[in-house]
């Protein structure tokens, strides 16, 4: 069994490979074509921790994952990164495990801001405008990941600690180069400016109300992925023309579905829309709802896991 360190594994990614990964993943699973299990999720209470596990097999491939990633906040006062995690893949063949990638989590929050980029490219986003609800690492990759298919001028960070949300600019200044990034006092603040927002947080109450939000606005909710998680007014997805989500049997139970349930009918898988793009309302806004699916941690390790065994 390889291991594969978290340098090796920065180093093997490329934002378009990856978001067009990310893409045949969602169209793979939206085809039946994986096998993709529920996540298990651990609340880890002394420590205030999540923790979760997904894993997917694809028909006629050639490994299956396993992958764990969990957020760790008290680990800021020890010196050490909040987040954890690893991915496994292991022969589909004979179970054996093939490759263990000592990711950190940090192979989940790519290839979630991949998606989501993917997502603003699929619905033909022109954006020069993105604002970022959160300043965490995802927030920091989601500005990353859509600079690399929106040509941006300028990025609006809001979060509740003004130190981390400064930060966060700082960072997102050297991920998007040419791009005028400015910190908000509001999440009303960034909708007002921008018409493509990323909602990165682990909140359990709306940080967006429908008023806040213009016509014509795509929003892309990321953090929601557990019981309880919420980072939208519920009236956001009920007026949106077009409701994406990844997968609706997870969202309706851990994304924001979970909070207007009464709109699981009239949600698209977001691999079916990539298949075939469903009409709607330009006028209006649209919403994806991500609770990330374990067929994105398969298509992520095998991408990375074959990029680094070319090289060998």
């Amino acid at each position: 069994m390889r291991i594969v360190e978290l340098d090796e594994i920065r180093r093997a990614l490329a934002a378009g490979e990856a978001i067009g990964r990310m893409r045949e993943a969602l169209i793979a699973q939206s085809c039946g074509e994986c096998d993709t299990p529920m996540p298990m999720h651990l609340d880890i209470a002394p420590e205030r921790a999540e923790v979760h596990m997904k894993s997917s097999y694809r028909l006629g491939g050639k490994y299956f994952a396993l992958k764990i990633a969990g957020t760790f906040p008290g680990n800021a006062a020890r010196g050490l990164s909040a987040s954890s995690g690893m991915m496994l893949l292991s022969s589909a063949e004979t179970g054996e495990p093939v490759a263990f990638l000592a990711d950190n989590g940090f192979l989940t929050d790519y290839r979630t801001a991949a998606a989501a980029a993917m997502v603003a490219r699929e619905l033909g986003r022109k954006d020069t405008a993105l604002g970022i609800i959160g300043t965490g690492i995802q927030a920091r990759l989601e500005a990353q990941l859509h600079a690399a298919v929106l040509d941006l001028e300028r990025i609006w960070v809001w979060g509740r600690n003004a130190g981390h949300a400064a930060a966060c600019a700082r960072d997102i200044e050297a991920l998007a180069p040419g791009a005028d990034v400015r910190v908000a006092a509001t999440p009303a603040e960034v909708a007002r400016n921008c018409r493509l927002i990323v909602t990165a947080t682990a909140s359990r109450a709306p940080l967006l109300a429908d008023g806040d939000i213009e016509p014509g606005t795509h929003i892309s909710a990321v953090g929601s992925d557990a019981p309880g998680k919420q980072e939208l007014d519920p009236e956001i997805l009920k007026r949106a023309a077009l409701l994406l989500v990844d997968s609706r049997r997870q969202c309706e139970k851990l994304g924001e579905l979970q909070h207007a349930p009464s709109q699981r009918e009239r949600a698209v898988e977001i691999g079916a829309f990539c298949r075939s793009h469903t009409a709607w309302d330009q006028r209006g806004i649209t919403v994806c709802d991500f609770t990330g699916l374990g067929v994105e941690d398969l298509f992520i390790a095998e991408y990375c896991y074959n990029k680094l065994k070319d090289r060998t």
